[in-house]
């Protein structure tokens, strides 16, 4: 055979490879796999997952008619080829034609392209328009990306006002290869999207941070969340069950951690899920003006602690990699203004909570973890105390701002007086003691007080009463306990001057409270802090009393 044959051979053979890789994507178009729930983990999968909604069908048909269609287009086109190689090779004695713009040639390459995507355009068009169609939605859902879970907020139709976090519920464990994975593997969350069958569900995506991407394909559904814009999609089930996605767009270290899971219910089923929702939605109203027990925050501190922070620090407050333990921890056991700096503020790998979390759940949370495991500070935060730091006006020392013990000693001068005497005499106990504790309580929640001096001046202003009086009062509720004097100053002028004077003013408000009754041995003059810059000039000329650590 010629050298001319020897070379068709062997593009007859890569393109007999090619045939044999086309109708491998050919048979993958075609081909349905078992999975154990719609939209679930799947079995050999080869294909889309088994569509859920008119949208992901119209995908899968329209995946599977332009694999078949360029199937026939590889095969009417090689075939060609082919049947010229073998037809015409030259060693039948065949000799190239000789011809020059073809009407005919280019007549056909022209209609023939032109024809082929008019087939591929026409129900692709029909498909994306459908896709955008966000009109008359019975359920519109708000979804938030964070970094790194999701944020969903019924927004209108049946559950309006209804909003929670999904996170990640997969076991750090499994996660660290320390236990074997489950077959939902990083496709679990806490808290799902739950939406009705048969109901068109209006998507609108944001994000919070970084780009995020929300993804479930047995809906067909994909759509960017982008901090600053808002875009929408939609979807509507045809059958019930738990469908499961990710988050497609690469948003930092943990973007495997972020899946997509949605539970589709019964009109009934849901309408059910609806009205338990606001029920527990209502019994956890959150009161920022509220002042909570220690109970009441230690309830509510180990669920938030469960839901944003256990994935990391672990249930146990261990910790885990990178991640350090609360479980006797520094930061846990030392002064509370740096632990709710570094939950606001967030610290490395660590968020920044202060954008996610309100009040109320910062201050259960801090709670929590100063009196969980083996940590017993006894320390209550209250809301206005965090709403407080985030105005800078949290202690910069390492002062405690409340006391377990305090509530503790209260409830039991409480139940004394209650018990003294008869029924009369029970109930009029009972009263002054739960006035002994409102007043006790109110200096609680008052330190730490501020007292404001005379620009240039050391002597104690008239308005000072008020907090000496907070002083005493906390003093004589906690026994044992010290108080610490924080004097400060600017860093204008003469830096030895200014120190001189926030000594001076600081030995003042000491000698106001020793006058009030509390031991010297009980007061602790703190080093003049300094707020910078003098952009405050009311807040350089203070003295700060809060309980010492």
């Amino acid at each position: 055979m010629e050298i001319l044959g020897k070379e068709a051979m062997k593009t007859i053979k890569r393109a007999l490879s090619g045939v044999l890789a086309c109708g491998g994507l050919l048979f993958a178009g075609a081909a349905l796999a078992v999975g154990d729930s719609p939209g679930g983990p799947r079995v050999n999968e080869i294909n889309f997952q088994a569509p859920a909604t008119k949208i992901a069908e119209e995908l899968y048909s329209l995946h599977t008619f332009m694999l078949i269609l360029c199937t026939v287009i590889f095969v009417a086109v090689f075939g060609v080829m082919f049947y010229s190689m073998f037809a015409h090779r030259k060693s039948k004695g065949h000799k190239a034609a000789n011809f020059h713009e073809s009407t005919t040639v280019e007549i056909i390459w022209t209609i023939v392209p032109f024809v082929i995507v008019v087939l591929m355009a026409l129900p692709a068009t029909k498909t994306v328009v459908a896709m955008k169609d966000t009109t008359n939605a019975d359920l519109t859902v708000k979804v938030t990306g964070y970094q790194w879970k999701w944020g969903y907020d019924y927004v209108k139709g049946p559950g309006e006002g209804i909003n929670f976090l999904s996170t990640l519920s997969t076991p750090r464990s499994e996660t660290d290869g320390t236990a074997p994975i489950s077959d939902t593997y990083l496709q679990e969350v806490d808290h799902p999207l739950v939406v009705p069958v048969d109901k068109k569900i209006r998507i609108i995506t944001t994000a919070n941070d970084v780009v995020h991407s929300w993804y479930v394909p047995a809906f067909g559904v994909k759509q960017d969340a982008i901090p600053g814009f808002v875009r929408d999609t939609w979807f509507k089930a045809d059958k019930t069950g738990t469908f499961r996605g990710f988050c497609t767009e690469l948003c930092g270290k943990e973007h495997a951690f972020m899946p997509v899971v949605v539970e589709v219910l019964s009109a009934d089923d849901y309408a059910k899920w609806v009205d338990d929702q606001k029920k527990l939605m209502a019994a956890a109203a959150d009161d920022p003006n509220k002042t909570y027990t220690l109970a009441e925050l230690l309830d509510r501190g180990g669920k938030v602690y469960t839901a944003n922070c256990a994935v990391c620090h672990q249930p146990n407050g261990k910790g885990a990699g990178a991640f350090p333990a609360l479980d006797g921890s520094k930061i846990a056991n030392g002064p509370i203004a740096e632990h709710v700096s570094i939950v606001l503020h967030g610290k490395g790998a660590m968020p920044v909570w202060g954008n996610t979390l309100n009040d109320v759940e910062i201050a259960s949370v801090i709670t929590y973890e100063r009196n969980s495991w083996g940590n017993h500070t006894g320390d209550i935060l209250q809301p206005k105390q965090v709403a407080d730091a985030r105005n800078g006006k949290m202690p910069a020392g390492g002062d405690h701002l409340g006391s377990a013990a305090a509530g503790a000693s209260d409830a039991t001068a409480a139940s004394g007086a209650a018990a003294a005497s008869g029924a009369d005499a029970a109930a009029s106990g009972a009263t002054a003691a739960s006035g002994a504790a409102d007043s006790a309580a109110a200096p609680q929640a008052a330190l730490p007080a501020s007292i404001y001096f005379d620009i240039g001046k050391s002597t104690l202003p008239a308005d000072a009463k008020a907090a000496i009086d907070a002083a005493s009062a906390y003093a004589k509720a906690h026994p044992d306990a010290k108080l610490a004097l924080s004097g400060f100053t600017d860093a204008s002028g003469s830096a030895a001057t200014n120190a001189e004077l926030s000594k001076h003013r600081a030995q003042a408000v000491r000698d106001a409270l020793k006058a009030a009754g509390i031991a010297e041995d009980h007061i602790i003059l703190k080093k003049p802090e300094t707020v910078t810059g003098g952009s405050d000039a009311k807040e350089a000329r203070r003295v700060e009393i809060s309980p010492a650590a």
